[in-house]
């Protein structure tokens, strides 16, 4: 059949339909007329008032069973809902609607009140979502003399790190700079957060430099203070460097200072290797040193670092045979080499005889800072001129601990802090630290970054730290010893000179040949290293310390 002939068919079908329909009504408008004895008009009127009445009624009646036969109890549909949510754990922060532990509904997250300025802040900030509000009863602000402390709680599903990440962006929302911000997280909790807001740019006002008991007590060994007043520093140099740069002037040999002075406070015993790159920068504690030079000549600075890498083989040697003798590994004295001006020592000459020195100098420093740890022996180095070539990167990146004062550039900050620093959490960038402050820099260890400013001890602060040292090391000499009783003689009669004709009959040398008294004594005392000044030949004080010391 046809599409044309079905329509047609259709048509006819309807047609039909509809004259039987009629038809059907006429007769029965007709019945109801002949029952009633109605006029035409009053009929249809009366029928289709009927009709209307019954369609409202059935739709009426409809509704009703509709609604009470789907009707679900609302605590019933919520509950489901969070159980849904708990389950497969895709809660939302819009969505927010918890249980408590009784099983009853916690109230959803953006119902409780805000704390305004930190929902505001962290908000625009991007550490919270946009849904997302800072609790205020969660949050606590307390004013301190330094700043303002802000402590709360992040939302569910953000920590600390969120804020830290954008550390500089919040200290924007409050109107502040970076150095102006630090964070503490808490050991319990991982969405807990405190922040502190400086009233005042960092180190406005000097801290006043720590105390003995304060270095004594401090876990670890302090470096200066952070922007708070409270000591920072490192946990040890057991197995640790530390590379230290800045431009001139920024306060870097007064921080080793105060370093090297903490040290002898706090660290115990332990020998100390300083070479002077200034002369005078760490002149204070050469009595106290193990060995001490003063000079910018890349040779006497290699011949300290063969001189510790010498020693270090000696010890994995030690090392070695206690493991394949089945005893306790020894214990070594801590060894501490400090350089001052590091970057001179690495300088190429013109000639191919200076550049393979300093190939070899780089090989050796290299292998001095990142081989030598194991064995007890730490590396400071300082440098006023932190560029690229400064320090071979091989060197640099053997360290540790980094602390960079202020730079002219971020690229100047890399070179001390390592080329990834800035990629790193809530990084300092030390270009803009104020030069006019001295001794403050970033303190860069185990991928943290602190603002912290160095000690400034009083002269007589240092010198007395370092004559205790050197009396408490004295006293450990034996007493029946020559070299003991020469130091001793010297400081009783109060001179830091002391002349072989003057030393040797003091010591029951009788010899009147000069020569050979001078060679009985030399023996004598074991070899320490004897002097010539306007006085004649004979002995300082601080070499005879030195050596005994070196020897104990």
């Amino acid at each position: 059949m046809s599409g044309k002939q079905a329509a047609s068919d259709d048509m006819y079908g309807q047609a039909a339909g509809a004259i039987g329909t009629l038809a059907i009504a006429a007769g029965t408008l007709a019945a109801i007329k002949d029952k009633l004895g109605l006029s035409w008009p009053a009929t249809l009127l009366l029928t289709a008032g009927a009709l209307v009445a019954l369609g409202y009624g059935a739709w009426k009646a409809k509704t009703t069973l509709t609604r009470l036969w789907g009707r679900e109890p609302k605590a019933a549909k919520a509950q489901a809902g969070a159980g849904t949510q708990a389950g497969s754990g895709a809660q939302t922060a819009g969505q927010a609607v918890t249980l408590h532990a009784d099983g009853t509904l916690a109230p959803a997250e953006t119902d409780a009140p805000a704390h305004p300025e930190l929902t505001a802040a962290l908000r625009t900030a991007g550490a919270i979502g946009r849904d997302q509000i800072i609790k205020l009863d969660e949050a606590t602000v307390t004013d301190m003399p330094t700043g303002s402390v802000y402590e709360f709680l992040m939302p569910q599903g953000r920590t600390y790190e969120d804020v830290e990440k954008r550390l500089g962006t919040v200290a924007g929302m409050f109107h502040v700079t970076r150095l102006h911000m630090t964070l503490e997280r808490s050991r319990d909790n991982e969405r807990r957060v405190k922040l502190l807001k400086l009233h005042e740019p960092p180190f406005t006002r000097p801290f006043p430099a720590p105390t003995r008991q304060e270095i004594e007590t401090f876990a670890g060994i302090p470096l200066g203070h952070d922007v708070t007043g409270q000591l920072i520093g490192v946990s040890t140099f057991d197995k640790a460097s530390l590379l230290v740069a800045g431009m001139t002037q920024m306060g870097k040999t007064t921080l080793i200072n105060g370093l090297i002075t903490c040290l002898l406070i706090a660290y115990g015993e332990f020998d100390l290797y300083l070479l002077d790159g200034k002369f005078c920068g760490l002149t204070r504690f050469e009595p106290i040193a193990t060995r001490y030079e003063s000079s910018d000549d890349p040779a006497v600075f290699w011949s300290m670092v063969r001189e510790l890498n010498n020693l270090s083989d000696n010890r994995y040697a030690q090392i070695k045979e206690a493991i394949r003798n089945r005893k306790p590994v020894p214990e070594f004295k801590p060894v501490i080499f400090i350089v001052d001006e590091a970057a001179d020592f690495f300088a190429s000459g013109g000639n191919n005889e200076e550049k393979d020195q300093a190939k070899q100098i780089v090989n050796d420093t290299r292998s001095l800072v990142s081989k030598s740890l194991e064995s007890g022996i730490s590396t400071v180095l300082m440098t006023q001129r932190p560029s690229v070539n400064a320090i071979p990167v091989e060197v640099r990146d053997q360290f540790l601990y980094r602390l960079c004062l202020y730079v002219a550039s971020a690229g100047t900050a890399k070179v001390a802090l390592g080329d990834t620093y800035f990629d790193t959490i809530a990084p300092i960038n030390p270009a803009l630290l104020d030069p006019d402050i001295k001794g403050q820099g970033v303190l860069f260890t185990k991928g943290r970054s602190t603002l912290i400013r160095g000690f400034n001890f009083d002269e007589k602060f240092i010198w007395d730290v370092v004559d205790e040292k050197i009396d408490a090391r004295v006293e450990e000499l034996p007493e029946e010893t020559p070299l003991r009783q020469a130091i001793d003689l010297m400081r009783s009669k109060g001179v830091d000179f002391m002349t072989t004709p003057d030393m040797a009959p003091a010591l029951g040398i009788l010899e009147d040949d000069p020569v050979k008294r001078g060679k009985k004594l030399n023996e004598l005392l074991g070899g320490p290293p004897a002097c010539k000044n306007a006085q004649g030949r004979g002995y300082r004080l601080d070499d005879l310390i030195a050596f005994a010391m070196s020897d104990s």
